[in-house]
């Protein structure tokens, strides 16, 4: 079974189940299918066929799921833009990814439409520019679209994340990475056609996968929390007691937000029974409370780059109180194999460290335009140590496994001991300078007023790290920048922190 199977399936034996939800609008099963027929017949009139690659730069809405559906049956792949991007940014991805045809509003298409790309197709989903748009769709077939009989391996959609150069790269993939994500998920969870699935993930990152799809493949609701909605606590738990969320998946920080500003704890009829996070590490002081206080909800905690989709998990129960570091990052899944490889290219055995290695079925096809990945294991760049019981701890990435004045350094472990504290409430910590002018800068959200002073802070840290790992300047700021993923910005807390030190 492929991506465009999912909702055929569950529209032919529920058609009147409601398959997605947004406070603006909503599809059942069989609105969805018709729909999605629609879409690909219009999308077939602009000359998008099996292979092309179409893509997508909406605002999160049902609209834009319905779109990804009408392009899977094509036989093509989607690739979701984020619709904050930057034209220019927008622009390089389309260049890219050598699109046959662009689904936008008009507003937007008349931004990135110009020069080389004034004659891209283009669908607009609001008003018709030069085009077809929404309003055409009416004179397609909602009929049963004869979708191409395609591999598995075939290419699904294309993530761009951020290069080490500073061009966007396309993670390819295919449609047996994605099922082999999705079919695990849906076991693990036992997904039933009665839950309800939150969407808090916007659709170009890959949190957002697991959202769609296992609620398509389980035949459940899946919800979509707008993007202005994404961040705004008290609004968040309201939606989750109101709309009987029963599946939250996110980052750390959106969980993080309601506990701290949204009245998480005192929310009464939680249909909760799953909350699952991603994306960076969960302080354990946040984390501990998260599961004192739902005692009876499944804590799952997934990792994986978008290269490999999720790779591991970890269930997480009862946290000791003298527990200071993350919970582990646990062990393989989706039919995947894990190992870490040390600098010396032996496999660490228990207790020791190295690179995590992934090979299995979620690994993706490749980089768009470069070769394939094949059977070729991947290397994720995160440095992870196997513990005695089989799990992995994650340690750090190996671009911030640092060297200050000789020591070796890792940036994660200064942040959790500094959470710690109880008056601060975030950390993240930066290297500047190198060698003997190399200086750990700490940005820090507190709570109290005035904060802890320098001092305080140093000898907190002093209490718990070796000399070398205590920071050495801070800087209070009323909240820690973030990606639109979630995850907190280092590139900019880089720039502030070379500014703080002249």
């Amino acid at each position: 079974m492929n991506l465009s199977n999912l909702v055929i399936e569950a529209a032919s034996w529920n058609p009147a189940a409601i398959a997605i939800q947004s406070p603006d609008e909503d599809l059942t099963y069989g609105e969805l299918d018709a729909l999605a027929n629609q879409i690909a017949r219009a999308l077939a009139k602009l000359g998008v066929q099996c292979g092309s690659r179409v893509g997508i730069w909406l605002n999160k809405s049902v609209r834009a799921i319905a779109v990804m559906q009408g392009v899977l049956r094509l036989g093509a792949a989607y690739v979701p833009i984020d619709p904050l991007s930057p034209v220019v940014r927008a622009s390089i991805i389309i260049h890219d990814c050598q699109l046959s045809a662009l689904v936008t509003s008009k507003a937007m298409a008349e931004q990135v439409l110009k020069g080389d790309l004034a004659n891209l197709a283009c669908f607009t989903i609001d008003e018709p520019l030069h085009s077809l748009s929404w309003r055409n769709l009416a004179s397609f077939s909602n009929e049963r679209f004869e979708s191409p009989v395609q591999d598995a391996d075939e290419l699904a959609y294309i993530l761009y994340t951020s290069g080490s150069t500073g061009k966007p790269k396309g993670v390819c993939i295919s449609h047996r990475n994605a099922m082999a994500f999705i079919r695990w998920a849906a076991e693990e969870l036992k997904a039933q056609p009665t839950d309800r699935f939150s969407n808090h993930a916007p659709f170009h990152f890959d949190l957002s996968v697991l959202d769609i799809y296992v609620a398509f493949l389980a035949g459940a609701c899946v919800y979509i929390i707008p993007e202005g909605m994404a961040y705004i606590p008290q609004r968040l738990v309201s939606l989750l007691v109101r709309e009987s969320i029963t599946v939250w998946y996110s980052v750390p920080s959106a969980l993080i937000l309601m506990m701290q500003h949204g009245r998480l704890f005192e929310a009464q009829n939680l249909a909760l029974r799953a909350v699952l996070f991603a994306g960076e590490s969960f302080p354990i002081k946040y984390l501990r409370r998260l599961r004192q206080y739902w005692s009876s909800i499944k804590l799952l905690n997934l990792y994986g780059p978008t290269e490999t989709n999720v790779c591991t998990y970890y269930e997480v129960h009862d946290i000791s109180p003298e527990r200071k570091e993350p919970v582990p990052i646990g062990q393989a899944c989706c039919g995947n194999r894990i190992w870490a490889v040390k600098d010396d290219g032996t496999v660490a055995k228990a207790d020791e460290e190295g690179e995590l290695m992934v090979s299995g079925p979620t690994v993706m096809i490749g980089y768009w335009r470069q070769p394939q990945q094949g059977n070729k294991p991947y290397a994720t760049g995160d440095i992870v140590r196997l513990q005695s019981d089989g799990n992995y701890l994650y340690i750090g990435r190996r671009d911030h496994l640092v060297k200050v004045r000789g020591f070796r350094v890792e940036i994660g472990e200064i942040e959790a001991t500094l959470l710690l504290h109880s008056n601060l409430s975030e950390s993240a910590v930066i290297v500047t300078g190198q060698g003997s002018e190399a200086y750990l800068v700490a940005f820090l959200v507190s709570h109290v007023n005035p904060p802890p002073s320098l001092l305080k802070v140093k000898q907190h840290c002093a209490l718990h790290l070796p000399r070398y790992m205590i920071v050495d300047k801070i800087r209070y700021v009323q909240a820690l920048p973030r990606t639109r993923n979630g995850k907190i910005d280092r590139g900019e807390l880089q720039s502030r922190a070379k500014q703080l030190m002249g």
